[in-house]
């Protein structure tokens, strides 16, 4: 099989934003999430959910940049965290903090209008990858097959 993530370097980490500063930590957070000991992969996921998804709903600027190689992640059987990795997925899908904001007062746009950027980066970087879900929906884990529904459904929102 081939070896994931090979392309974190192509993305220059150091010069975009998570949640906590500086990007430059995410690289060996995916790599981490890839491990085979599944509590390293969870602790890792939970770390990245918190810089690029916070809270469940608040996008970062890295967060497009990241969710390729969530998709990358979610669709390989040997990674043991998949269906949290698909979850997350959903939840940047789902998120819309800042346009919900700007909407509702659109005084603050120009103090939102980043934040709103990223969220349409980051939904459009997820369906940019959605010719992925099939594969996800016939998986033989349930829990995969399960969480890859709940995908499709925010897609289709």
């Amino acid at each position: 099989m081939a070896t994931p993530l090979t392309t974190l370097d192509d993305v220059p980490w150091h010069e975009i934003k998570d949640s906590s500063g500086s990007a430059a930590a995410i690289p060996d957070l995916l790599t981490a999430i890839a491990s085979d000991d599944l509590a390293t992969a969870r602790d890792a996921l939970r770390r990245l959910r918190e810089r690029i998804c916070q809270y469940g709903f608040v996008v970062e600027q890295a967060t497009a940049a990241t969710v390729p190689f969530l998709w990358e992640l979610a669709r390989r059987p040997e990674v043991t965290c998949r269906p949290q990795i698909i979850q997350l997925l959903s939840c940047v899908v789902a998120a819309r903090q800042w346009e919900d904001m700007a909407a509702a007062y659109p005084k603050l746009l120009h103090y939102t209008d980043d934040y709103v950027g990223w969220e349409q980066e980051a939904r459009a970087a997820v369906r940019a990858h959605r010719d992925l879900l099939p594969c996800l929906l016939g998986d033989p884990d349930p829990e995969v097959v399960r969480a890859a529904e709940e995908l499709a459904t925010a897609l289709a929102a």
